[in-house]
């Protein structure tokens, strides 16, 4: 007979949701979890760790390219897209495999199949009503597609799924939107040899970043040609027809990606039907509770934080309130303001809190201080003099709390987590000053940074 019931539910498997499953399981939870497509979300599928392994080979055949100047001799060198798509797909069916292994280990119940949420405690997969005390919505996100005329139908017509598979490095790449799904995607095939034009609506890319540093990176770029406060008015196969102004332009491609962002999947679930409060996407505190009672929702399905890492930070607050109910008073609560982003181009950039040009919006006063990563003489020593490298840091002037972070450079991402911890732990710069950073490395580019505010 099968079974029915379980202590908790989880609906969707990306990273929020395994994780979520996991911790329930190990806990002593009796958990199942529902998965329409891929055991591991689009991020271990489709999206983070595909991405960046490409992104590796293309890092790697620059960094081939360049070795002269370190003395290593690689002429000849060649990209065989091939393997590096082979290598790709080994990579996603390690770690796939590796997610059912840990949710085994945990005791969790995984069923695939399209589950639909009935209301609270009830779970509907594959013609099975399963019920349960808790139920966790983790169904993530899908990629946005505007309405853009001719994009429909289009074989020229990409969007992040489709851009990782192609048979081979297109000669000419258009991608539509600045974001960070564009920015990845060009930085990579810019590297690789293509010719790439990339179309954003906004003044600069990357909007969330610093204005400057975001015009840092894109100037940084290689092989990219950018055109900023541009409307894409129609597409004719592959060629895209836009205007800046009164102006009206047009750019051929073989590719055209379409990155304009995600949105949450809040629909064809139940989730309307079930009464779920949407707004962006379904509302939720805090503790991750939605308005209908022991039903929680985590990951980019809240249309809070479209990062993987905030759905795993997500799902840890998720089960930990569902274990115990004093654990928001223990600190189990979710502060958004601490999640750190990161941008895996070449070169790449990372951050964490206020930005300068979001303090400025905000008629906030913040001392500001920033040190080129030539203060790093382990950067010097692997990307040379001219690389492009910058650590900046954001400082209550009277408080004198750190309240930003931002790296642009050579291992950002690697590093980034070091500042999301003095924004959680609310150090002041002070603080910051006292930590001993190993040498050398390029993380004490930020410790440079603390010592250049002028208190």
């Amino acid at each position: 007979m099968t079974e029915t019931h379980y202590d908790v539910i989880v609906l969707g498997a990306g990273p929020g949701g395994y994780l979520a499953a996991e911790r329930l399981g190990h806990a002593g939870k009796k958990v199942l979890l529902i998965e329409e497509q891929y055991l591991g979300g689009t991020c271990l599928n489709v999206g983070c760790i595909p991405t960046k392994t490409l992104l590796a080979g293309a890092k790697n055949y620059l960094h081939a390219k360049e070795a002269c100047q370190f003395g290593v001799d690689a002429t000849g060198v060649t990209l065989d897209w091939g393997r590096l798509q082979d290598w790709k797909n080994q990579v996603v069916k390690g770690l796939v495999a590796g997610v059912a292994a840990t949710e085994k280990k945990a005791g969790v119940t995984v069923v695939d199949g399209r589950g639909h949420f009935d209301g609270p405690g009830k779970v509907t997969a594959n013609g099975v009503q399963y019920t349960s005390d808790h139920v966790i919505i983790a169904t993530g996100s899908v990629p946005a597609m505007p309405p853009i005329p001719g994009s429909v139908d289009n074989p020229a017509v990409v969007d992040s799924t489709g851009i990782l598979s192609l048979d081979e490095v297109p000669k000419r790449l258009v991608v539509i939107g600045g974001g960070v799904i564009g920015v990845e995607f060009a930085s990579l095939y810019a590297t690789l040899g293509s010719e790439v034009t990339v179309i954003e609506m906004t003044p600069e890319i990357l909007p969330f970043m610093d204005d400057d540093m975001a015009a840092k990176l894109r100037k940084a770029t290689t092989g990219i040609t950018f055109e900023l406060g541009c409307k894409v008015e129609s597409l004719d196969g592959a060629t895209v027809h836009y205007s800046k102004g009164e102006e009206k332009l047009s750019v051929e491609g073989d590719v055209v990606l379409m990155a304009v962002g995600r949105r949450s999947a809040t629909q064809g679930w139940g989730a309307e039907e079930a009464g779920l409060e949407i707004n962006r996407g379904i509302v939720v505190d805090d503790c991750m509770r939605t308005n209908l009672p022991n039903v929680w929702a985590i990951g980019d399905v809240t249309g809070r934080s479209l990062l993987a890492h905030a759905a795993y930070r997500m799902a840890e607050i998720a089960s930990a309130n569902i274990l115990d109910p004093d654990a928001a008073k223990k600190g189990e609560v979710m502060r958004w303001n601490t999640v750190p982003w990161a941008v895996y181009s070449l070169p790449e950039a990372a951050g964490v809190g206020l930005t300068e040009s979001a303090a400025k919006a905000q008629g906030r006063d913040v001392l500001v201080a920033k040190v080129p990563a030539q203060m790093s003489g382990r950067f010097i020593a692997e990307n040379g003099f001219k690389a492009p490298g910058e650590a900046k840091i954001l400082v209550d002037p009277k408080t004198h709390q750190v309240l930003g972070i931002h790296v642009l450079g050579a291992y950002a991402a690697e590093m980034i987590w070091g500042a999301q911890a003095v924004l959680e732990m609310e150090l002041t710069v002070e603080d910051l000053r006292q930590v001993v950073f190993p040498h050398p490395t390029v993380s004490e580019v930020i410790r440079e940074a603390a010592w250049a505010v002028k208190l």
